[in-house]
Parts: structure tokens; C-alpha cells; sequence
């Protein structure tokens, strides 16, 4: 494991000391969506962020952060952590086991080494130039996608429907009917399925930085591929389809790409 994959992982623990005592208490939240609509944060996600940068700046002081409670800072450094201390903050305050922690570090803007951890589960999937593996308790598992060769064989995902806007939802509908089975709110754990080899598409849009980085690293590790809707890189668009068979690429983008931005 590289030095930044052991200290991924540093960070991820440490965000689930300070998360996993909120999880399922009388926390509460705030509401910072406003006219936008319902968009809640706790002090789980504020107290988990803080608490990932103060190790980030003590082990690597030139490194820049890109958190989504606290901004950015260094965004133009070689390396760069991006941070979702709770990423799935609904499913969180309702109890549901599905939310995540995602790190990502980017260098020269290209994420090399991501993270998604589910504390409450035990689970660490990490990606990155050493392979892809789910680390539970003392163990480690190899993480490898599966074949899927046709999209009428695909298990599908994407957070909820309502996160895509006209153009965008009649191309999210027509690659659900083509699909055997999708399941809706796993937030960013459908993306650490695809690379367990469990799921085999997520489809997604409007993501920001902090919430696509981290997942890039993990499911290409494991020999899946993660494109936009044009079937390019992943970039600041937030439209993300990702894939444990490259095969489906091509079959979904038949469609995806006529709401492409």
C-alpha cells in the first residue's frame, strides 16, 4: 500500500471516531438548501471535516483541502484531498447505514487515490496505484467488478430520480426500462458495490467534486471504468456514469448523451 493509500485510510478512521457517535442519537440538523429545497447538515459533518483537515495540515502542510462544509483551500496545489465527511446526509439522520465517508486525493487534478468508508458497517473500500480492497476489522479483501455484457443484465443505481432535470430524467427512464433491476437511495455505497463486483452501473447527476473523486479511484482500481455522459474523463459538470463492465458504456451513452452537458 502507498504512503497516501495508508493515510487515506488514517483519515477515514478518523472521521468515523467522530461520526459514529452522532449516528442514530438525537443530533439533529440544519437546513442549508433553503429556496434550493431540503438539504441537511449535522454536526457530525462539520465536527468529521474539521477534524480530517487538522491531520491532512499536520502530516502534509502543503497539501490543499477541498472540503463540501468548509471550502477550499490550496485548490491549486499538486496534491489535493477532496473531502465528503458525510456523504448521504438523509439516509444518516434517518438512520439508514447507507451514508459515507469519500477521500479523495487528486494530483495534478486527477484523482489517484479515493476512499469510501461506512463505519457503521466496518467497511473501508480504498482504490489506488496498489489495487482496490475492502478493509474490515484486521481483514482485506481483494475488490474486483463482474462481467456484465448486456444492460438488459445490469443492476442499476442512481440516488433518487428527482435529482435529474427534464432532459436528464427521459434518459435516466429509458436506461432503467433497458435494465434488469434498480435499486434507488444507496447514495455513494452503489459505487463501492460496483467495485465489489455486487452492482453494475450508477448513474448520476449535478454531483460536485467531493461527492464523484473518491469513487473514481476505487472502481477503476478494481477494473471498472467511471466516465461523464460524454463518455469522457469525469469533470465539474456532476454528470457521472460509472461502470463495473466497460461494455455497458456505450449501451447507456446511446441514450445519456442526449442530455450530456
Amino acid at each position: 500500500m502507498t504512503e497516501y493509500e495508508a493515510f487515506a485510510i488514517e483519515l477515514a478512521r478518523e472521521a468515523a471516531r467522530v461520526t459514529l457517535p452522532f449516528f442514530r442519537s438525537d443530533i439533529g440538523h440544519e437546513d442549508k438548501g433553503g429556496a434550493a429545497g431540503f438539504d441537511p447538515v449535522t454536526e457530525a459533518d462539520k465536527q468529521a471535516e474539521a477534524a480530517i483537515r487538522r491531520l491532512i495540515a499536520a502530516r502534509y502542510p502543503d497539501h490543499g483541502v477541498i472540503g463540501e462544509e468548509y471550502g477550499a483551500d490550496r485548490p491549486e496545489a499538486e496534491q489535493v484531498w477532496v473531502l465528503d465527511p458525510i456523504d448521504g446526509t438523509r439516509a444518516f439522520i434517518s438512520g439508514l447505514p447507507l451514508w459515507t465517508t469519500l477521500i479523495a486525493l487528486r494530483q495534478a487534478g486527477t484523482p489517484s487515490v479515493g476512499v469510501i468508508a461506512q463505519p457503521y458497517l466496518d467497511e473501508i473500500f480504498v482504490g489506488g496505484p496498489s489495487g482496490a480492497r475492502l478493509l474490515r476489522s484486521e481483514t482485506e479483501t481483494p475488490l474486483a467488478v463482474r462481467a456484465c455484457e448486456k444492460l438488459t443484465d445490469a443492476v442499476i443505481s442512481t440516488t433518487d430520480p428527482d435529482i435529474f432535470n427534464g432532459a436528464e430524467l427521459g434518459a435516466w427512464t429509458q436506461v432503467r426500462a433497458a435494465a434488469r433491476l434498480a435499486r434507488l437511495g444507496c447514495d455513494a455505497y452503489a459505487y463501492a458495490m460496483v467495485a465489489a463486483g455486487k452492482m453494475d452501473m450508477v448513474v448520476e447527476t449535478s454531483l460536485k467534486p467531493w461527492d464523484w473523486s473518491a469513487l473514481v479511484p476505487v472502481i477503476q482500481a478494481a477494473d471498472g471504468k467511471v466516465v461523464n455522459w460524454r463518455g469522457a474523463a469525469p469533470d465539474d459538470n456532476g454528470q457521472i456514469l460509472a461502470v463495473g463492465d466497460a461494455r455497458l458504456i456505450d449501451q447507456a451513452l446511446v441514450t445519456l448523451k442526449r442530455a450530456a452537458i
